[in-house]
């Protein structure tokens, strides 16, 4: 008897409906493939709702989406919108409220794709971002002091509790054992770095640097661990970046490292992360915005929509749909597209699916 997952869909903004439309058509293919079903239900959450009732997420929304199996998210962001309202109340009300405290950025530079940085290919550019997703600068702790005049202050506070780290790390290290480069078969060893600023942060980098040696010691000696400063990284991101296996770091220092990764993979077009809670419903989404000036074109770039919606099946256990579909982005990229740019890929966004879709 085939199972069937519940998956909620969030097309949103701009292109996202677009994208989103390739990511399911190609789903839908390797589901009938792999002989699982999905159950879609398509929410209309995004700015043209905001703007025709004035609603941002309804308060239904959340114990509502809590009853899926995932999430498939197109894109948050509209131009008639003040920036932050969609995005705080949509996107990080969501991975808040439905806990979704893991961040997970692979970093892949498929077959095909250009990347920025000289003399490096997908041997060299092949790693895993974790970003912590809960807490730090992002819990919005802090305010203003006589607001509006020369002696202004604002506070906005960087906070960490012990829980949230170790279960980040707990996290961190389990998929380090289970997708670490020894894991691989391209490696010796399965690390995991630690990615932080404990010469100058030293007070929640010291939380963090303590409790990931302490962490690994005792529950993960099989672990080789690493600490990276990250302005170093950003550095070792674009020299040496085949150094990396899996970082794990704070949720501000992740938001910005993933940007920097993302277009030493060939750019926003082909970069896919999940927001994950191990116990709860994750959201997987492309990590491009939802470039309205494309919007009804037919010209953007499906392939990071069709990357979420692979990893959302690896998430929910159908692996060897994930591969299929994972296999199929590649030969496609490899020996099809001409760019990952919007409209100099050769193809539509519609065309692009197909290919993809064809493939598996």
């Amino acid at each position: 008897m085939s199972k069937t997952y519940k998956i909620a869909v969030l097309p949103g903004d701009g292109t996202g409906p677009e994208v989103v439309n390739e990511g399911l058509k190609v789903l839908t293919v390797a589901a009938a493939k792999h002989n699982f079903k999905l159950d879609l239900v398509e929410f209309d959450f995004g700015g043209d709702r905001y703007l025709r009732t004035g609603e941002v997420l309804p308060d239904s929304a959340v114990p509502e989406l809590k009853q899926f199996h995932s999430i498939y998210l197109g894109a948050i962001g509209h131009p008639d919108v003040k920036p932050g309202i969609l995005e705080k109340g949509i996107l990080l009300r969501l991975r808040f409220e439905l806990d979704q405290y893991i961040n997970l950025r692979p970093v892949r530079l498929y077959p095909g794709v250009e990347t920025p940085i000289k003399d490096k290919g997908p041997k060299d550019i092949d790693y895993v971002v974790i970003r912590e997703n809960s807490g730090d600068v992002y819990t919005g702790a802090g305010g203003f002091m006589m607001k509006g005049t020369p002696h202004e202050v604002a506070v906005q506070n960087m906070l960490y509790s012990r829980a949230q780290v170790d279960r980040c790390l707990r996290w961190a290290f389990q998929y380090a054992r289970k997708y670490g480069k020894k894991a691989r078969g391209v490696g010796d060893h399965n690390t995991l770095a630690l990615v932080g600023k404990t010469n100058v942060l030293t007070y929640v980098f010291d939380l963090w640097d303590r409790a990931f040696n302490e962490m690994g010691e005792a529950e993960f000696p099989d672990i080789k661990r690493e600490y990276y400063h990250v302005d170093a990284t950003c550095m070792w991101m674009v020299k040496s970046p085949e150094w990396f296996d899996i970082l794990v770091t704070a949720n501000m220092f992740g938001d910005i490292i993933t940007d920097l990764a993302a277009i030493t993979q060939g750019g926003l077009g082909i970069a896919a992360g999940g927001n994950i809670n191990p116990e709860g419903v994750s959201m997987f989404e492309p990590m491009g915005g939802s470039a309205p000036k494309y919007r009804g074109k037919n010209v953007i770039n499906p392939m990071a929509a069709i990357c979420a919606g692979m990893m959302m099946l690896e998430h929910l256990g159908e692996v060897e749909a994930a591969r299929d579909i994972e296999k199929a982005v590649m030969a496609v990229t490899g020996t099809k597209l001409k760019s990952m740019a919007a409209g100099k890929m050769g193809y539509s966004t519609t065309q692009v699916g197909d290919l993809v879709a064809e493939r598996v």
